[in-house]
């Protein structure tokens, strides 16, 4: 790869549009917009009708995937420009103006979906047989999985209305507010504070100084609660939007939605973090472990990723770049090339700045069209897995473009499958190239403390969420409620042997999951304990495992995720399955101390 610096990897979105003034754009939103009415002209009506016929159901299957695509490119585009760059007032406008043709647009086709709902059985199978529809023979089973929770299309209407000016809206903020943040600070090494972005403070959290770890994350944290009144605003009106809408879906309960979309049974889902939480004390035995790595009476939540044994070292993007893509070149050669083509054509974007959304993402935008990855690189190992993680995503998409629009995306639980992987081969790639004792230590440390953070903090996530969505069904909570609850959640998981600073109580604040979509965190659950479980066959059986996997990442979401893995030898109803995660988890903590015994010298 040629040698280029972060600062100098940003996006290059002229394959979308030249810019937010491109009057291509405008011409897209009024094309599209004509061509939904003339979408609805022609098949409103028609489809739940006696003498619909295949030719003519695929048809208006076509035709809708067509105008999606119409209007998703502005659409994508405006959140790319957003998302690099919120401090700008025109990439704000561009964005709630898409919002609102999409809105607009939405009202127009709303029919299409609900005529499959309420399309007679054996007229569905008769149509489903028929070779112009079977490539869409998914999408339309997921669409009629929501028949018994969907309303007129008048009802239907007025609730997307109302959403632009409701949840969405709340959304809109929320991702305003926190991405102008910015932090007064006086980083380690510097005589006066200067203002710094919330990526650079979180980065500190792996710094070698207790007390920079503790500042920097207080710091962070407590800009969120000087903005108490508005963010709690924000969460209260999502979780009751959600509650209220879920009563008048008649959802059996809150995670229906979620459940439905992911293609998840909820006695899965429950068993998947039941399964976890019976395993925190391997967690908190790790905890323990890393008290005494550190040397410390007593372990506090900012310790948690502290580094040990090491000064940690910096990785340049370039060299963080050519370890990922080699990491993957070892497992698939076409996964490296997939990276390769990325990187050259300007879908990455990769230092903080100021406007910058915090965090790290990989937008799929639609088959055609490849992915831009979103990081905010400051150098640490972590980083580097960071970058390994939403590399694999992109892999996922540029795969899963062979299906159809409607089969683009992998369902939730299989949405982390790929990037999840990517760290594993990343991890495996470091720890056997490096000889020397306290380097394999902190590199199982991380991997460790990456699977604890993937798996039963992203539980604790779940079930948080969960609390405060039924409590907020019971009234309006206020911020120290909302606090309480996230508290409590966490103590769970830590135990009695790491102390929660007092800023932490606001650390369900800042958590964008929460706001943009409900119930998100347990698909990273199942992302990583079915990696766990796919890198033990790989280890198993070599190379002849690769096409199983690559055809699963091809699959997007043409399959459900049971049939999908179940050629795998895989059973997502056994729990003993979910367990097997949690044994390669135990014998990662077996190495580390060995590793450990041994540098005390055989203590």
């Amino acid at each position: 790869m040629p040698q280029i610096s972060a600062d100098k990897i940003r996006w290059d979105l002229t394959s979308l549009y030249a810019d937010l003034d491109d009057e291509k754009l405008q011409k897209d939103l009024g094309s599209a917009h004509q061509q939904a009415e003339q979408f609805r002209d022609a098949f409103h009506g028609k489809i739940d009708h006696p003498e619909i016929n295949p030719a003519s159901f695929s048809k208006a299957l076509k035709e809708y995937e067509d105008l999606q695509l119409k209007i998703l490119k502005p659409y994508l585009f405006a959140q790319l420009l957003f998302y690099s760059e919120s401090d700008n007032p025109g990439h704000t406008s561009l964005v709630a103006r898409v919002r609102e043709a999409w809105q607009a647009i939405h009202e127009l086709t709303l029919f299409l979906e609900l005529e499959i709902l309420t399309l007679e059985e054996g007229v569905y199978r008769t149509l489903l047989e028929d070779a112009s529809v079977a490539p869409f023979a998914h999408y339309l089973s997921t669409v009629r999985a929501h028949a018994a929770y969907t309303q007129s299309e008048a009802v239907e209407q007025a609730l997307k209305r109302k959403d632009l000016s409701g949840k969405e809206a709340f959304v809109q903020l929320f991702d305003e507010l926190t991405a102008g943040f910015s932090y007064a600070y006086r980083f380690p090494g510097e005589t006066e504070e200067r203002e710094a972005t919330g990526e650079e403070l979180l980065s500190l959290i792996y710094h070698p100084d207790r007390q920079v770890r503790e500042t920097a994350f207080a710091t962070f944290l407590d800009k969120h609660a000087d903005n108490a009144l508005v963010l709690t605003s924000c969460f209260n009106n999502l979780l009751l939007d959600h509650g209220k809408e879920a009563e008048l879906r008649n959802y059996p309960d809150l995670m229906t939605p979620t459940h439905l979309s992911s293609e998840t049974d909820p006695e899965m889902v429950e068993q998947l973090l039941s399964v976890t939480e019976a395993h925190y004390p391997l967690a908190q035995e790790y905890f323990e472990l890393k008290r005494r790595l550190l040397g410390l009476d007593k372990l506090k939540n900012t310790d948690l990723y502290a580094p040990v044994g090491v000064e940690p070292r910096k990785y340049t993007f370039p060299e963080a770049l050519d370890l990922v893509i080699d990491a993957f070149r070892g497992f698939s050669p076409e996964m490296a090339e997939i990276v390769e083509r990325l990187v050259a054509e300007g879908k990455l974007d990769v230092t903080p700045r100021s406007g910058k959304s915090g965090g790290a993402f990989c937008m799929g935008l639609y088959p055609g069209a490849d992915p831009y990855v979103l990081l905010n690189f400051t150098g640490t190992l972590r980083d580097v897995s960071t970058l390994a993680h939403e590399l694999g995503h992109a892999v996922h998409y540029v795969l899963s473009g062979e299906q159809n629009f409607f089969h683009y995306h992998a369902p939730l639980p299989l949405a982390e499958t790929a990037s999840v992987f990517g760290e594993m081969l990343l991890t495996r790639a470091l720890l056997e190239g490096e000889p020397d004792r306290q380097t394999r230590i902190s590199l199982l440390c991380t991997k460790i403390e990456e699977i604890i953070a993937t798996t039963f903090r992203q539980t604790v996530l779940t079930r948080f969420e969960l609390a405060a969505h039924t409590r907020r069904g019971q009234d309006l909570l206020a911020a120290d409620e909302i606090c309480e609850l996230w508290l409590a959640e966490n103590a769970k998981l830590l135990g009695d042997g790491v102390e929660m600073i007092p800023s932490y109580r606001w650390g369900w604040s800042y958590i964008s999951h929460f706001i943009h979509a409900r119930f998100y965190c347990y698909s990273y659950v199942f992302g990583e304990l079915l990696v766990l479980a796919l890198y033990q066959k790989y280890r198993a059986e070599g190379a002849s495992f690769v096409p199983a996997y690559m055809k699963i990442l091809r699959a997007g979401g043409s399959v459900r995720p049971d049939a999908l893995v179940k050629p795998l030898g895989i059973d997502l109803a056994d729990p003993g399955f979910w367990k097997q995660g949690y044994c390669l988890v135990g014998e990662l903590i077996d190495e580390l101390k060995e590793l450990v015994v041994v540098e005390a010298g055989g203590e």
